[in-house]
């Protein structure tokens, strides 16, 4: 007797873009990605049942309106009471959103909604459905952290239709589904964490948050590259996807706005994991200013920009020469494409051969700087390392460097020195369009337009330290 059940589809999907074969195939024809394709069993029901069940995913009105008659005002968010948390989000949870929070095991995802739910308990309704710990466990970490949990409802459940069932007697304010990857829908023929599974849902319970107006938080799993698991169409299902980032043997812990359809993306919260849990950090740029009090060459300052808020961030360069004749080009923290590049760059219209050198470069504190107002900064303390020549500590540089040599104007520009004045820098190296037109008596701000300039400012602002003088390997070119 055939175990196949009669009217069941089986479709073959992309996890990356989504694309759906009719077989299985190695590439996908959409997106030209290699071995993403994964075998998808759909539920024995009829097309009608299932057309039905996702019917009004965006909401329960099917009515079609004008655009200029639409009501603009704004929801009322949700304030969490972690104000880092709610900068990430945009000022807090919007009722009927769905959010996608992803994370390293270990980084403090759980952590993190607990404290956010034991905060909201004592003005909403919530309920924590846990799928991979008990109710003793969750119980035991409330307690460790010493948070109040009178309020918090707690649910046991890996099924999505006990737990929506649940959810529409209870009628909470905010629903938090810990993790995505172990729930499982009974009509789907695969095992929890697969394609199917992990889509269909996330499909049932963002239309149940859309159709009821609830705050729904998923828990998400990542890859070994940092990526979101599972399919690729997950991150089209929700309005806010957030990555808490954070090695393990680091105390501070980044929380990235990844996708934000209520707020503005890439902006940054950070956290210090203590033993009450996680603690806000309010001033971040004086935990990556931690620097030595004696000048060390190959260090120096730059101001980056974070969703809505300037960070001060440190990077360290180390140039030596190249041991065995293959020159290593290593970024922590930066593209490493990019610093090939403006190493090239540096030889062509700077005149420094760093051929017959290793490069290494590292942002201080674990922070990712994908900007490109980095470059004047990397390229100084590459610089300062080179010459063995260490930059004034009072000193902050942000630009963008271009391959013909030109310095290149980045947006925000004066909100980044007055971030820098208010920490006590005195001297600022710039992009000329950056400079203030109205000048400031307790700030020295340079303008520059070329690399060469950047050279020469370098030479008057440096200072030479007390080490063997370099050999070989610094050409000038005329």
């Amino acid at each position: 007797m055939s175990r196949k059940k009669t009217g069941s589809k089986i479709a073959f999907v992309c996890n990356d873009c989504g694309a759906d074969y009719s077989k299985w195939q190695g590439q996908c024809s959409a997106c030209g990605a290699w071995n993403t394709i994964a075998e998808v069993r759909l539920g024995s029901g009829s097309a009608g049942s299932r057309q039905g069940r996702f019917s009004g995913y965006a909401g329960s009105s099917s009515d079609i309106r004008s655009l200029d008659e639409i009501d603009l005002s704004e929801q009322a968010r949700v304030a969490t009471g972690i104000s880092e948390l709610d900068r990430v989000l945009g000022g807090g949870l919007v009722p009927g959103s769905a959010v996608l929070l992803g994370g390293h095991p270990g980084a403090g995802k759980s952590t993190l909604l607990l404290q956010t739910l034991c905060n909201l308990a004592q003005s909403q309704t919530v309920l924590y459905v846990t799928g991979e710990e008990s109710l003793q466990q969750v119980a035991l970490r409330a307690q460790r952290l010493g948070l109040s949990a009178r309020g918090v409802r707690m649910l046991a459940e890996t099924g999505v239709e006990p737990m929506l069932q649940v959810a529409r007697e209870e009628k909470p304010a905010i629903l938090v589904v810990d993790s995505i990857q172990v729930m499982h829908v009974d009509d789907v023929e695969s095992a929890p964490g697969s394609v199917s599974q992990v889509r269909e849902s996330a499909a049932m319970l963002t239309r149940f948050a859309k159709q009821t107006g609830t705050v729904l938080v998923l828990v998400g799993h990542v890859t070994k590259d940092g990526s979101l698991a599972g399919p690729k169409v997950l991150e089209h299902m929700i309005d806010a996807s957030l990555l808490l980032e954070g090695g393990s043997d680091s105390r501070y812990r980044t929380l990235r706005g990844i996708k934000n359809r209520f707020g503005a993306v890439n902006e940054l919260g950070v956290f210090a994991m203590l033993e009450q849990g996680l603690k806000e950090v309010r001033n971040p740029s004086a935990i990556f200013l931690n620097r030595t009090a004696e000048d060390a060459p190959g260090s120096a300052v730059m101001v980056v920009w974070e969703g809505t808020r300037p960070l001060l961030v440190e990077v360290q360069a180390l140039v030596d020469t190249a041991q065995g004749g293959y020159p290593r080009r290593v970024a922590v923290g930066l593209d490493q494409n990019r610093l090939a590049m403006l190493l090239a760059v540096l030889h062509r219209h700077g005149g420094l051969q760093c051929g017959d050198q290793d490069v290494f470069v590292n942002v201080v504190g674990g922070v990712k700087v994908s900007e490109t107002s980095a470059d004047l900064a990397l390229m100084a303390a590459v610089v300062s390392s080179f010459r063995d020549r260490a930059l004034p500590q009072d000193l902050v540089i942000f630009g963008e460097l271009g391959l013909s040599g030109e310095i290149r104007p980045v947006p925000n520009g004066e909100e980044r020195i007055h971030e820098a004045r208010k920490h006590g820098f005195t001297k600022a190296l710039v992009p000329e369009a950056n400079k203030p037109r109205k000048g400031n008596p307790k700030m020295q701000v340079k303008g520059v337009t070329r690399l060469s300039e950047v050279l020469d400012a370098l030479d008057e602002l440096c200072t030479r330290k007390a080490s063997p003088a370099r050999s070989a390997g610094e050409e000038v070119l005329e």
